[in-house]
């Protein structure tokens, strides 16, 4: 279970970084102002609701092998919530557990496309340089 969430996890991840290549080749058959609008419009559009599905899939996939471990989410106090794990996985609850503690995953989402939005300007700058060093 947990290989199924870490590969979903990671393919929410490459689609993010993989998104601002992905427009670009979407929107190559405009002119260069079109492009620039178009480029950055859909950009942060599909980039936010990117990043806000793997804000809460990250979440939901915790919670997720936090049941699958057999924690009990509704436990009142550690020895309920922790009567069904295994000894051998009380450690990744743990870690699991701690994980969920601290902000929660709309600000994370808030926070992650703000760190995003440098590099969609990065990614849109280094093709117009590419572009000018291939003429």
């Amino acid at each position: 279970m947990e290989f199924f969430t870490r590969v979903i996890d990671l393919l929410f991840f490459i689609t993010i970084i993989a998104l601002p290549f992905l427009v670009f080749i979407a929107l190559r058959n405009l002119n260069r102002r079109q492009q620039i609008v178009y480029y950055f419009l859909i950009g942060i559009i599909l980039s936010s609701l990117l990043i806000y599905f793997f804000a809460w899939w990250v979440d939901a996939s915790n919670i997720i092998l936090l049941k699958y471990y057999g924690y009990n989410l509704q436990g009142i106090n550690i020895v309920e919530s922790y009567e069904n794990v295994l000894p051998q996985n009380i450690q990744k609850v743990k870690n699991i557990e701690k994980s969920l503690m601290g902000i929660g995953w709309p600000l994370k989402a808030i926070f992650g496309f703000i760190i995003f939005i440098p590099y969609l300007l990065a990614v849109f700058f280094g093709r117009m340089i590419w572009k000018k060093r291939l003429k």
